[in-house]
């Protein structure tokens, strides 16, 4: 069974200015489009946005509840996983990896944006399947389908009403 790792990280709340993107639609997307970028750079698998509440304190004593956006992300985790960890506060010197010990130069892969028409076949195609499985998510969990609202979120929305009165 294939182990991840999860990260979540705040989705932009406002546009980011790019040449030639000038409505704020447009604008907002830009920082999107950026975020997911750079994620899928150090190998993060975009998984779904959500907008979850978060209590914090407002005041003295009082607190409320924002709302937040939020991205999810995930990247699988290495097979290995180390036997036994090194006393606290004692740390074990790392063994060179493999590449290290080899005096062969090291060859990168061959990579082409996706769709290049020029590209040889045995090229990566650069973004790879995670992308193309990303741009085809429609955003919607199949594993839990939601039909209304959650009884927590009716008794919030029963003590609101009454606290106004």
């Amino acid at each position: 069974m294939q182990a991840y790792e999860y990260k979540v990280v705040p989705a932009p709340a406002k546009g980011t200015k790019a040449k030639g993107v000038k409505t704020p639609e447009a604008r907002f997307a830009n920082s999107i489009e950026n975020l997911l970028n750079e994620m899928a750079a150090g190998g993060w698998e975009f998984q779904r946005a959500e907008l979850l509440p978060s209590e914090e304190r407002s005041g003295l004593t009082g607190s409320t509840t924002n709302w937040r956006n939020v991205m999810v992300f995930r990247r699988a985790l290495a097979a290995e996983q180390p036997a036994e960890s090194p006393a606290p506060g004692r740390k074990e010197p790392a063994a060179p990896s493999v590449e290290f010990r080899h005096s062969e130069p090291h060859t990168p892969p061959l990579t082409a944006a996706a769709g290049d028409p020029e590209a040889p076949p045995e090229a990566t195609q650069v973004p790879g399947p995670g992308a193309a499985r990303m741009q085809s998510d429609d955003g919607v969990e199949e594993l839990s389908p939601v039909a209304g609202m959650t009884a927590a979120l009716k008794k919030r929305a029963e003590q609101k009403g009454d606290g106004e009165n």
